[in-house]
């Protein structure tokens, strides 16, 4: 008898353990594919019940070449910027809640609201020429070339939802799978263009018809132009999708 008792207490106890390690209400985790396109994040989920779960997340991607031009190009119409050189960064924080389906903690099927504020940093370089004024009467100066490179920052607020699938793997290892969800929102933003010398009176009236010739539906711009800089400001609608991500974690 003492035999079979003595074999019940170590079942439960490996069980017991067992449950310690897969068990936890914390996880630390990072989405790979976005890791893998250089938009790092770290995301810090913790339970506050069986069904339910509270998240916030930090996201940034280092200033490069704008990906996806083909598509930017069809909401930007303007010749005058150069695509090929304009740099963009980001980061992002994220809360959002996790509202699960089965019957295990943070595991299993999930729907999830969230909002999020984001931040666009952008280095836009933009070409356009101005004629100078005749010295003497019947000479025309050839159009002089020039570059106005703009820097600025937009930010949006937006919320949304999302669903998708988390799994327990082996004693600590999560994986989460992002399905398909979006958010939406608004954004406002600046950029600006301090050139190295004051620009001539002929030059500000370029480049002013060059700014006001942008076109970027959905978004307003309001451009000014001086011969100390030149200032777009932006606003309009933010809207984003969120989904296809492959997230690992580990939980504690």
């Amino acid at each position: 008898m003492k035999k079979y008792v003595s074999i019940l207490f170590i079942f439960i106890a490996q069980q017991a353990f067992a449950q310690s390690l897969i068990g936890g209400n914390n996880i630390i985790k990072t989405n790979l594919s976005g890791d893998a396109i250089h938009n790092y994040n770290i995301t810090f989920e913790r339970s506050v019940s069986r069904f339910m779960s509270i998240s916030l997340s930090y996201r940034n991607m280092p200033k490069s070449s704008l990906p996806l031009q083909a598509i930017l190009k069809q909401f930007i119409n303007n010749p005058a910027i150069d695509f090929d050189n304009i740099q963009v960064g980001n980061n992002a924080i994220t809360a959002e809640a996790r509202f699960y389906l089965g019957f295990s903690k943070m595991a299993g099927f999930y729907l999830a609201p969230y909002t999020r504020s984001a931040s666009i940093d952008l280095t836009v370089p933009v070409h356009y020429t101005y004629q100078p004024a005749s010295p003497l009467p019947g000479v025309v100066l050839p159009p002089i070339p020039m570059q106005a490179q703009l820097d600025g920052t937009i930010r949006s607020t937006s919320y949304g939802a999302y669903v998708g699938m988390q799994f327990q793997l082996l004693t600590k290892l999560v994986l989460d799978l992002w399905m398909i969800g979006g958010h939406y929102g608004q954004s406002n933003g600046k950029l600006q263009f301090t050139p190295p010398t004051p620009l001539p009176a002929l030059a500000v009236t370029a480049l002013q018809k060059t700014l006001d010739e942008t076109k970027a539906n959905p978004f307003t711009l309001k451009s000014t132009v001086t011969s100390n800089s030149a200032v777009i400001d932006t606003e309009g609608p933010w809207a984003g999708i969120r989904g296809l991500g492959v997230t690992v974690g580990i939980r504690f």
